[in-house]
C-alpha cells in the first residue's frame, strides 16, 4: 500500500512539474500551443539525438579516463611505462571518436585563446572586481545593517585541499613528466626506427616552419598532425599497409643486391689482398734467405774437383770471360814529331802543294 502511494506520489510530482514548467512556458511564450511545441521539441528526433550524443560522448570519456593504467608491454630495457602511456595511445589511436575529439577541440580552442584573448590581463580585471564588490559589499553592511554582508557570505570553514587528493595530482603530474622523459629517451636511442624516423622529420620541418610560421601556429599544426594522422590512417589502414609492403619490398631487394655486390667485391678484394700478401711474402723469404747465406758462402770457398787432364794438343783453356768495362779509346804511346816547315816561297809553296798533308798533332789522353 505505501509503495503504491509513493509510486503515484512520484508519478503525480512529476506531471505536477511538467504541468508547471510547460505552464510557465506557455505564459512566457504567450501563445496557447506552447505546451505541444515544447512537448514535441523536448521529445523530438533532435533532442532524442542530443541525449544519445551526450550519452555516447559520457561513455567515450569513461572509457578514455578508465585506459590510464600501466601498460603490459615494457620498454627494450625492460623498464615499466607509466600510466599515460596507455592513455595517450588510447586517446590518439582514436578508439574513443568523441574523447578525441573533444580533445582535440580543447586544445585548439585554448592554442587560439592564447593568441587572440588577453587571458592574463582578464583574469587580473576580474580579480579587482571581485575584490571591489566583496569589499564594497563588507564595508556598506557594517555602514547601514551593522554587520558586513561578506561575513555573512563567508564560510564557516575555508575549503581545503585534502592530502589524498594533492597526493593524487602529484603522483599524476609525476606519471605524466616521466612519460614525456621515457619517450624521449626512446626517441633518441632509436627503440623504434620507424618513431625516432618521424620525430627526426618532424624536427627537420619545424626547424625551417618556424622561419615562416609563429610558434602559435607552429603548435597548431603540431596538435593538427599528432590527432588527424592516426586517423588517416586508421580509416585508409589496408590502402596504406598496402603501399608501404611495396615499398618495404623494393627497399629490402635494393638492400639485398646491394649487400650482394658488396659481399662479392670483398671476396675479390680479400683474395686479391692474399694473393699480394703471398707474394710479398715469398719475396721477403727470399731476401732474408740471401742475406744469411752470403756470409757463410764468403768464409767457405767451394770444394775443388780434380778431373783427368786431357792431352797438351786437345787441350783448351777456358778463360773466364771479363766483366765488361767501358769503352774508352788507346792513349799515344809515341812521343810526339816536330816537324820544320821550309821558309815560305815559290819553291816551297808549290812543294807545299805536292807534299802530303802533315798530320795535326794529337795530344795525349789520359787513361782513366
Amino acid at each position: 500500500m505505501a509503495d503504491s502511494f509513493d509510486a503515484t506520489s512520484a508519478v503525480n510530482g512529476s506531471s505536477f512539474a511538467a504541468t508547471s514548467k510547460m505552464s510557465t512556458f506557455s505564459h512566457v511564450i504567450g501563445n496557447p500551443h506552447a505546451p505541444d511545441m515544447y512537448k514535441n521539441v523536448s521529445n523530438g528526433p533532435l533532442a532524442q539525438d542530443a541525449k544519445n550524443e551526450a550519452a555516447k560522448a559520457s561513455a567515450d570519456l569513461s572509457n578514455l579516463a578508465a585506459s590510464r593504467k600501466s601498460s603490459t608491454v615494457p620498454a627494450a630495457n625492460g623498464q615499466p611505462m607509466t600510466h599515460y602511456h596507455s592513455f595517450f595511445s588510447e586517446l590518439l589511436s582514436w578508439k574513443n571518436p568523441r574523447a578525441s575529439a573533444i580533445a582535440y577541440a580543447s586544445i585548439v580552442s585554448l592554442i587560439f585563446a592564447a593568441r587572440y584573448l588577453d587571458v592574463i590581463r582578464w583574469a587580473l580585471k576580474l580579480s579587482w572586481m571581485t575584490l571591489a564588490v566583496t569589499i564594497s559589499a563588507e564595508a556598506a553592511g557594517k555602514l547601514v545593517l551593522n554587520h558586513g554582508l561578506a561575513t555573512q557570505m563567508r564560510p564557516r570553514r575555508y575549503y581545503t585541499v585534502s592530502r589524498a587528493t594533492l597526493d593524487r595530482i602529484i603522483g599524476d603530474a609525476h606519471e605524466l613528466v616521466n612519460f614525456f622523459i621515457i619517450e624521449g629517451q626512446r626517441i633518441l636511442f632509436a627503440e623504434n626506427i620507424a618513431t625516432s624516423s618521424a620525430a627526426a622529420m618532424a624536427a627537420f620541418i619545424s626547424y625551417f616552419l618556424v622561419k615562416l610560421v609563429p610558434y602559435w601556429a607552429l603548435a597548431l599544426i603540431g596538435t593538427t598532425v599528432a590527432f588527424l594522422a592516426p586517423l588517416i590512417y586508421s580509416s585508409n589502414k589496408e590502402l596504406i599497409d598496402h603501399h608501404l609492403k611495396n615499398a618495404s619490398d623494393v627497399i629490402n631487394a635494393q638492400t639485398a643486391q646491394v649487400r650482394t655486390v658488396a659481399q662479392k667485391q670483398a671476396g675479390q678484394l680479400t683474395a686479391m689482398g692474399k694473393q699480394y700478401a703471398g707474394d710479398y711474402t715469398g719475396k721477403v723469404q727470399e731476401m732474408l734467405r740471401g742475406r744469411s747465406a752470403s756470409p757463410a758462402a764468403s768464409t767457405k770457398p767451394a770444394p775443388v774437383t780434380k778431373s783427368p787432364q786431357p792431352p797438351v794438343s786437345a787441350k783448351k783453356t777456358e778463360m773466364p770471360i771479363p766483366a765488361k768495362k767501358p769503352e774508352f779509346p788507346a792513349p799515344p804511346t809515341e812521343e810526339p814529331r816536330k816537324v820544320a816547315l821550309p821558309d815560305l816561297g815559290d819553291a816551297a809553296g808549290a812543294g807545299l802543294k805536292n807534299s802530303a798533308p802533315v798530320a795535326a798533332e794529337k795530344q795525349p789522353l789520359v787513361a782513366l
